[in-house]
């Protein structure tokens, strides 16, 4: 009887062996999809090598989507047109697309696979984004979770980017995590001075990246990005505006304010700065000073829950109260939000229940 089993174990070894082998084999050659022709904008044809996502061929071709999560699928940044070639549509694209894109054949370049010939349709602004080396200038502690990262560009060595955009860094291996992933951060400094950027970011507990930045970054060490990314920038008009921010939100507020700050603008400003407690608070020094530059800004950090030990006498609980004494007139005023979806949706909702056009509020989610 023990032999017979021990001969039975054998045979279904050997059969799952077997099958082991001519599945990696037949992937192999499944998986060939030889060279790729992938026509952009019926203006370029790039060849890549198939089998990978459409966003990582293009990477490779220097042709940078965005992409805030890192091509996992769980940011919906990475959209473009797919005319033909695309193969079908997938379940995880579709919680991010519109009606409307669904029907114009939009996707998300990490879940589309270069299997053959592709014909697609990108913003011609993606061709204005590259890749850059560029060593750490210099690091500052805001706060027990925040740092400032400023990096000095080396190659190329100047950035034309507007105020709000962003960039994307790539982590490097680290202890014992061997990957490498790409997250995006906004510039936190003024485009005036192209030869370097700042950056300011939020540690994120067990963040691959942010960990990578907070405990690995020493002032010299290399890094490498791409960029800048990014629709959100202050646009030309006279309206009056109102900013939002949380925790490393600042990060675009503060650069669209250094830059406004360098043109010279006259508009109405009222920044609103959301944290927990007086210990998340930071820049505030910074951020009051432009109340003597400006002719007419006012800067608000209000606290949710301060601590007895703050004692604290400033504006408390959530910002949207606040808004009615700020806005003089909703149908002249533009919002300017950066912070989390629910950050976000709550202080949307709020704007347009007071008039504030829809068309009218900008936002850049850390979601």
């Amino acid at each position: 009887m023990l032999m017979q089993i021990l001969k039975d174990v054998a045979v279904v070894s050997g059969i799952s062996t077997l099958l082991a082998v001519v599945l990696i084999i037949a992937q192999k050659y499944l998986s060939d999809y030889g060279i790729c022709k992938i026509n952009l904008n019926k203006k370029r044809d790039v060849s890549v090598e198939g089998g990978s996502s459409l966003l990582n061929s293009l990477a490779e071709e220097q042709i940078f989507l965005p992409s805030a999560c890192g091509g996992r699928g769980s940011c919906g940044t990475c959209k473009c047109k797919v005319n033909s070639g695309g193969g079908p549509l997938l379940p995880t694209e579709k919680p991010f697309l519109s009606k409307t894109e669904l029907a114009d054949n939009v996707r998300l370049a990490c879940q589309v696979k270069v299997k053959s010939d592709m014909e697609i349709n990108v913003p011609e602004s993606i061709f204005n984004i590259r890749r850059f080396q560029a060593k750490v200038h210099e690091i500052i502690d805001y706060t027990y979770d925040i740092k400032g990262i400023t990096l000095k560009l080396v190659s190329p060595d100047t950035i034309d980017f507007q105020a709000g955009q962003f960039v994307q860094i790539e982590s490097q291996a680290y202890a014992k995590i061997k990957q490498k992933v790409v997250r995006a951060y906004s510039i936190s400094s003024k485009p005036q001075d192209n030869d370097r950027i700042q950056l300011i970011i939020r540690l994120v507990p067990e963040g691959i990246c942010t960990t990578w930045i907070h405990k690995y970054l020493e002032e010299g060490s290399d890094v490498t990005f791409t960029g800048p990314y990014g629709d959100f920038y202050i646009r030309d008009t006279e309206a009056d505006i109102i900013f939002v921010a949380g925790g490393s939100g600042k990060a675009p507020m503060k650069s669209m304010l250094e830059d406004l700050q360098v043109k010279g603008t006259t508009r109405k400003m009222t920044y609103f700065f959301g944290a927990r407690t007086a210990k998340d608070l930071y820049l505030t020094d910074e951020m009051r000073s432009f109340e003597q530059v400006f002719s007419d800004f006012k800067y608000e950090p209000v606290l949710s829950k301060p601590a007895p030990e703050d004692k604290w006498k400033g504006k408390t609980g959530f910002v949207m109260p606040y808004f009615q004494d700020a806005i003089r007139d909703p149908k002249n005023t533009e919002a300017y939000l950066c912070g989390s979806p629910g950050m976000i949706n709550a202080v949307k909702k709020s704007l347009i229940a007071m008039g504030v056009p829809d068309d009218k509020i900008y936002y850049d989610s850390f979601g």
